[in-house]
């Protein structure tokens, strides 16, 4: 029988009844931290979504703009989500629900559905248009590094010049050398933005993004679970590894190394002062990174998708009152604890390499990623210590940082939209339409992403508009998170004082940027 009294339609409607609960594949979870480790895969695979555009285009622009001040809020981004990742994680274990189900179970309005899941589709939209931008990044860096016309090669040559003469001029000016040689590269910046200037954008980017548009459609719709994990945790380890360094080399050089004034400054919960380019809000750029960096909206109701996938609520069984389920449900309750947190500290430990990276170096020149010229912004990054081999270093980053974002959250939202579809009537909500229609709208995902960057072409602003989104829907699901957790735990899978602390803050956080994105978008 079902603990605290439950009825039987309860279980069906919490979600005792969904195939993934059977008892024949119940497993023990594993003891040791070897074994472990072995069974994670869900929290590495959200790394691989996460890792990507809120930390090498949000998080950097918002270090280009705010310089270290808003170094906090870029930390706060990263750990104050976990817990309702947690939360969400739990509720899938103990009823084998999928997150979309659960959202539109809780009270409040509805219009066939609960009003949450509308917004939810509504974010989902702008989640295709932050996609067009990843895949426009991928296609510029592509376009830089392996260019498919001659004018494309031209095109690349003269931008490449511009952005390192930029770099040059400010490490000179850094150092206090005032010499022939600066004014010189003075009077070649200011020859190669005139001449740039004239320049038409080559088509470059456009046809690189199609074609990977086309193979990722492919990929995705015969891929399975094992391939997305492999891809997503090599990908997300390489460059990880790469952005550290750099950022560890970069202290070598005394005009762009991190100070302890600058961490302090970071660290001391101010807000920037004000930027002297009225087109410029750090603050909003923050805030919209703050949405997406981190498990963002869309990762918190992605990730025990994953979990469902990876088997922890099907390895528990059906939610039942007997010792032994118990026992399971805490061991795979605790795997799964282990799973985030250090998925948490990887992508932490990105995020700020990222932000330092471009408050160290692209603030200080006063160089800002966006428009077309956003990935040879980004790349700039680099070149103080790498020099030339800083694009070709950089560039490869990039697209596999950015590629497997795309992968992944293609891959996520594929599962989530197919499982929406059944919620919203259009198809009958069974296990085999939605493994049918995840497959379908796994090959449409990429391609329509591909139609909105052509369409927009402004890939920086199309993933900014995406955090704006999913940061206005965080306290919603900091609100759902603690629904779960009073009226839907189960007593023997409860937390503690403390960890009900962290979701009241959690909350807490959440509303303050869900309210001041809003605020932002009526009162700029």
């Amino acid at each position: 029988m079902p603990t605290n009294g439950k009825s039987k339609a309860d279980d069906v409607r919490y979600g005792r009844e969904s195939p993934a609960a059977d008892d024949s594949f119940t497993t023990e979870a594993p003891r040791t931290l070897g074994a472990t480790l072995l069974r994670l895969g869900p929290g590495m695979i959200i790394a691989g979504s996460i890792v990507g555009s809120g930390e090498l285009i949000a998080t950097t622009k918002a270090g280009a703009e705010a310089g270290f001040w808003l170094l906090w809020l870029i930390i706060l981004g990263c750990i104050i989500k976990v817990s309702t990742q947690i939360e969400f994680g739990r509720y899938t274990i103990t009823w084998s629900q999928t997150p979309l189900k659960a959202l539109d179970s809780i009270p409040g309005p509805r219009l066939k559905v609960n009003l949450l899941l509308w917004y939810w589709a509504i974010m989902t939209v702008l989640v295709i248009s932050q996609q067009g931008g990843i895949i426009g990044g991928v296609g510029q860096t592509l376009a830089i590094s392996r260019p498919l016309t001659s004018y494309g090669r031209e095109y690349n040559h003269l931008q490449n010049e511009l952005v390192n003469a930029r770099i040059e001029l400010k490490v000179a000016q850094a150092q206090g050398t005032q010499s022939t040689s600066t004014v010189q590269l003075q009077q070649k910046i200011t020859s190669l933005a005139s001449e740039t200037a004239e320049l038409r954008e080559p088509t470059d980017a456009y046809l690189w993004a199609a074609i990977l548009a086309i193979i990722t459609s492919v990929l995705l719709f015969i891929s399975r679970y094992s391939l997305i994990q492999f891809v997503a945790t090599v990908l997300v380890v390489i460059f990880t590894i790469v952005t550290i360094i750099t950022l560890v080399l970069l202290q070598t050089k005394p005009e762009w190394a991190v100070t302890g004034g600058d961490l302090v400054n970071g660290l001391s919960f101010r807000l920037p002062p004000a930027a002297e380019r009225t087109d410029i809000n750090p603050i909003a750029t923050a805030l919209a990174a703050f949405g997406i960096i981190g498990v963002g909206a869309a990762e918190l109701i992605m990730y025990p998708y994953w979990c469902l996938e990876k088997g922890y609520a099907k390895f528990t069984g059906p939610r039942e009152g007997t010792a032994q389920w118990i026992k399971r449900a805490r061991g795979w309750l605790r795997v799964l604890q282990v799973d985030a947190w250090l998925s948490m500290v990887v992508y932490t430990f990105a995020t700020v390499a990222f932000y330092l990276l471009g408050a160290a170096v692209l603030g200080r020149t006063g160089l800002n990623p966006e428009g077309k010229h956003m990935v040879r912004t980004l790349a700039a990054m680099y070149v103080p210590v790498f020099g030339p081999w800083a694009h070709g270093i950089f560039l490869s980053g990039a697209f596999a940082i950015l590629y497997s974002t795309f992968f992944v959250v293609a891959a996520g939202y594929a599962r989530m939209v197919a499982d929406a579809l059944g919620l919203f009537g259009i198809t009958d909500g069974s296990e085999k339409a939605r493994l049918k229609w995840t497959r379908i709208i796994s090959a449409i995902w990429p391609l329509a992403a591909l139609l909105l960057y052509i369409c927009v072409r402004a890939p920086a602003k199309m993933i900014l508009a995406c955090g704006t989104a999913q940061a206005i829907m965080l306290p919603m699901l900091g609100a759902a998170a603690l629904y779960f957790r009073y009226r839907r735990s189960d007593e023997n899978l409860r937390p503690g004082r403390l960890w009900d602390a962290m979701l009241w803050l959690s909350l807490i956080g959440f509303a303050i940027i869900g309210g001041w994105a809003l605020v932002s978008i009526f009162f700029r």
